[in-house]
């Protein structure tokens, strides 16, 4: 088993790879080709933490991780959000006026308009923002350029040639950290956030009646996500972050009427409040 290392998706350099620098610095980080490779790593002692990208503020939820969640034999032990600053990079020699095509992936392209059109830039899709880099790297001219992190123009040699050219400065990501073990904040331990997944029974008014008893106990639901299981449009499965500690009173017997009312119901993780997310609801 390797102590302080952490696992994500991605090529070395990803932003990915950059939140696990930023919210557990002097850990080895353990690049994995797939997310379902990431939580494996943890399960197999390879790792002690996996940081998996949940949502975005711009493009949404993240494809696969609602569904791998359930039953990955993980916990969320942590959140993290990631600013995330696109760069433009090249290789040495090449400027802004010798670049044709940048090259990214589709979300970090649909990211970069603006600058796309400033320079008449032809967008390359690639599979991912690292990747993107470094095949750069290893193409040289002066004609190509990536879109991706300064993590990743350091890794793979290139020269950043602009910063921050996202068309929007809101543009951050949130991550879930997983453990193979739960690590519970204390009950009275303030600003928790408890995520947990569940499918109602299929009679009227089951989701109204399941989600009443947060109103009526005073819990704060933060997100709310409904997704398909196996592709039936009829089975479907919702994921939760609220505010509070699951063993917290009122939090307790929300839990408790969701169960009545639910086929099942798992609490995925309880953990401490990121503070960016404190920063965004005032909170003290």
């Amino acid at each position: 088993m390797t102590a302080q290392t952490i696992a994500f998706q991605g090529l070395p350099g990803a932003y990915s790879d950059l939140a696990c620098r930023a919210a557990y610095p002097g850990w080895a980080t353990l690049p994995c080709p797939s997310f379902e490779a990431a939580m494996a790593a943890v399960r197999d002692r390879r790792a002690e933490l996996a940081m998996l990208p949940c949502e975005n503020s711009l493009a949404g939820r993240v494809p696969d991780i609602h569904r791998l969640l359930p039953d990955s034999g993980l916990s969320v032990v942590g959140e993290h959000f990631e600013r995330v600053e696109h760069c433009l990079m090249a290789p040495k020699g090449a400027t802004l006026a010798t670049l044709r095509r940048a090259h990214s992936h589709p979300v970090a392209l649909g990211q970069v308009l603006n600058i796309l059109a400033e320079l008449k830039l032809t967008p390359v899709i690639e599979a991912d923002t690292a990747g993107a880099a470094e095949l750069i790297a290893e193409r040289g001219g002066v004609e190509d350029a990536a879109i991706a992190s300064a993590l990743a123009a350091e890794i793979y040699g290139l020269e950043i040639l602009r910063h921050n050219v996202e068309d929007a400065e809101h543009n951050t990501t949130r991550f879930y950290v997983m453990s193979r073990e739960p690590k519970l904040p204390p009950v009275a331990a303030p600003h928790t956030v408890t995520t947990f997944i569940f499918r109602v029974r299929s009679i009227p008014g089951a989701l109204y009646k399941a989600l009443g008893g947060f109103a009526t106990n005073g819990v704060n639901m933060t997100k709310l996500e409904s997704y398909m299981l196996d592709g039936r449009f009829f089975a479907v499965q919702f994921l939760c972050d609220v505010d509070g500690h699951p063993d917290q009173p009122g939090l307790k017997r929300a839990l408790e009427e969701l169960r009545f009312f639910s086929k099942e119901v798992t609490v995925l993780g309880a953990y401490p409040a990121h503070a960016y997310r404190l920063s965004q609801t005032g909170a003290d």
